[in-house]
Order: structure tokens, then sequence, then C-alpha cells
């Protein structure tokens, strides 16, 4: 095995695996809707995940409220990463709680909450997912290896196929991240793609 080339070869596989699986697209497609239905009804993007997804979910904050691709107005969007709040909430209520407290501290009916996790089975995870739905806020779930309890709790569920190491979950991951941000983008400020 080529220590190199093979984990490329490992991600094409997995990218080509989500791509065949017509779910995998239509819930990409689903995301993009329902982020592009929040923010023209004046909503807002939340996002939360673990260790590298909590990256992602940071990343996909920032380029919302920064510039994508063009300079545009800067849209709603904030992930649950302030270590303040985190180490507060983890030290009153247990760290099950520090998504969930966010999401109740922010998150209104008509806001969209996108939770990342590789497994699917992240205490912290859930227990945001059962928080927005209590609270009439819609959900995506970016997820691994099978989707996992996190699967049933969204609106839309978004697994990543065949990938078994968070690592590769991940790299499909920050894709639909990022082509959502595009989709989205793209009909809000059409100028910005204008050839």
């Amino acid at each position: 095995m080529d220590p190199i080339r093979q984990p490329f070869e490992d991600a094409r596989a997995t990218l080509e695996a989500f791509l065949a699986d017509p779910r995998c697209l239509e819930g990409v497609r689903a995301f993009a809707q329902l982020a592009g239905d929040t923010l023209r009804r004046g909503g807002t993007l939340l996002a939360c995940g673990n260790g590298g997804s909590m990256c992602d979910a940071m990343h996909f904050a920032e380029e919302w409220t920064g510039r994508f691709r063009k300079d545009r107005a800067a849209l709603p969007a904030m992930a649950f990463s302030d270590p303040s709040q985190l180490t507060c909430i983890a030290n009153d209520f247990g760290f099950d709680e520090v998504f969930a407290r966010s999401v109740e501290a922010y998150g209104q009916s008509g806001d969209l909450l996108v939770a990342i996790s590789t497994s699917g089975g992240s205490p912290n995870i859930l227990k945001a997912l059962e928080r927005a739905r209590a609270r009439g806020i819609r959900t995506v779930g970016l997820l691994g290896k099978g989707g996992g309890r996190a699967l049933a709790l969204c609106d839309v569920g978004i697994v990543v196929p065949l990938a078994t190491t968070s690592d590769r979950i991940q790299e499909v991951h920050i894709k639909v991240l990022h082509i959502v941000i595009e989709a989205v983008e793209r009909e809000l400020f059409p100028a910005n793609y204008a050839v």
C-alpha cells in the first residue's frame, strides 16, 4: 500500500459512493433549500459539532458572515464554539448540555440548526437536536457511520456512505457545507456568479 496515494483513493471512493446515492444528493438539495428559506425569512443558521466537526461548524458560520466568493451583505450564522460558554455550561450542567443550552439561549422558531457528527451518537448533539425540535427549529444533520440516533432527530439527515473513519467523513462534510453555501449564495446574490 502506498501510504500517500491510498488515502487519496479512499477519499475518492467515499465521494463516489456519496454521489452514487440519490439520498445523499437529495439531502444536500433539501439542506440548501432550508438554509435559503431560513435566511430569506430573517432566521439564523446555527451550527454545532465536536472536535473537527466543531471546526467545520465554525467554518460554516464564518462563510456566511464574511465573504464566500465575492463581497455581499453579511448573513446571520453562528457556531456554538465560544470556550467560555462551553466550559461554563459543561461545569454547571454537564458536557451533554453544552449545545442544547446554546440552542435554548439563541435559537428561535424559524432558525436552522446544523448538527455535525461523524458518529451520529454524541450525547450533546442528540440533546441539541431534541431541544431544537422542541423549540420549532428545523434541523439538518451531517452524519456518518449510518447516522446513529441523530438521524431520526433530523428534518434532513445527510449520511456519508462507505467511510468508517472520521477523517473521510469530515472530508465529505466540508464539501457539503461549501456546496450548500454556494447554492444559496447563487440564489440570493446571482450577480456574484454572473459571467
